[in-house]
């Protein structure tokens, strides 16, 4: 008992001794800590004045930075930002916060509303706006339609998602965003947490070959319905067009040496024509919104 309680004593004495030469130290970090929490609200109260000085009804779009070949390396990005130009609805890109309330880009804010995700924002600015570009199809358009933006971004998305993260190793990452050599390494960190989601997913549990055969069959699929068609569901381009957009662009511009680059330019040509004939229809400034800007041909 005596030793139990003589240990206990020095206990108490070292911590007092621990705390005496290191409790400024400690002062110090909590208040940097409260220094940086204030200044990090002030910023964002800052950026609020900027968003909001958009003006009514102008949506600010919040999205990562513009890419040397291609707008964004989003495809749910391009989505969205083509959706906003095919309705013609005004708006403004903000870069500073990329990441919205979901943890996820792009997002927007609206008259001092935050939105996120491309999909829920389109139906809430459609309705919104009375801009309902898919009116005129039949409910079976209207399924077919929904059926390719699934496939597309619940599966073709993995596979190119394995693409660029487990085969090209975020090479084209860094070449098409111009990344400083600094955060290359931050770019390991984000492949080796994509190889975990790909494998949860179900994709990454495939090989390289399979998920290849997976992607082509998503490519074949599209480019029969579109065959020569203007849009993917006829003549007037409608929602759907803007996700099918958002990921060929990501092919064509973005994966420069993938199997289904090749595969557009040999076995899917109607897919690339689209991409050209989408381009210059809704993105005639596309050169100008490289980083950097490129002359116009």
């Amino acid at each position: 008992m005596y030793f139990a309680a003589e240990g206990a004593r020095w206990s108490a004495v070292g911590l007092r001794w621990v705390w005496c030469r290191t409790r400024r130290v400690a002062v110090a970090a909590v208040v940097v800590a409260a220094a940086v929490k204030v200044h990090q609200y002030w910023q964002r109260q800052q950026r609020r004045k900027r968003w909001a000085e958009a003006g009514k009804d102008v949506v600010v779009l919040h999205t990562f930075p513009r890419g040397a070949a291609c707008p964004n390396l989003s495809p749910f990005v391009l989505k969205l930002e083509t959706y906003l130009r095919m309705a013609e609805i005004k708006y403004e890109v903000d870069y500073e916060e990329p990441f919205g309330s979901k943890g996820k880009c792009p997002w927007i804010t609206l008259n001092g509303e935050d939105l996120a995700d491309s999909q829920f924002i389109m139906d809430y600015l459609g309705t919104k706006f009375a801009k309902d570009l898919s009116a005129h199809l039949s409910g079976e358009e209207k399924a077919v339609a929904h059926a390719f933006r699934n496939t597309l971004e619940s599966n073709f998305f993995w596979a190119l998602v394995h693409w660029l993260f487990v085969v090209d190793k975020g090479r084209a990452l860094v070449r098409e965003m111009q990344l400083p050599f600094i955060f290359r390494f931050a770019v390991r960190a984000i492949t080796s947490k994509t190889k975990k989601a790909l494998w949860q997913q179900g994709m990454g549990r495939h090989t390289s070959t399979e998920i290849e055969h997976t992607g082509r069959q998503d490519l074949a699929a599209l480019s029969a319905y579109l065959g020569e068609k203007d849009y993917l569901m006829g003549e007037k381009p409608t929602e759907v067009d803007c996700t099918v957009f958002g990921f060929l662009c990501q092919v064509m511009y973005c994966c420069r040496g993938s199997p289904y680059l090749r595969m557009l330019e040999s076995d899917f040509p109607n897919l690339r024509a689209y991409v050209l004939r989408v381009r210059d229809k809704f993105w005639p400034d596309w050169n100008a919104c490289l980083d950097p800007p490129q002359p116009v041909p």
